[in-house]
């Protein structure tokens, strides 16, 4: 499943760094503090 605009909206920061997996290798790492970040899986 495509990460989609609506899911990373909703996204909200927990206790623990989260991770929302793409089928293609990306996937956006949520900090504790709020921060979001795209990365790519090689």
């Amino acid at each position: 499943m495509p990460l989609i605009d609506t899911a990373i909206r909703k996204a909200k920061p927990t206790d623990k760094v989260q991770r929302l997996f793409d089928v293609g290798g990306l996937y956006l790492e949520i900090a504790k503090t709020g921060g979001k970040w795209c990365c790519h899986r090689r």
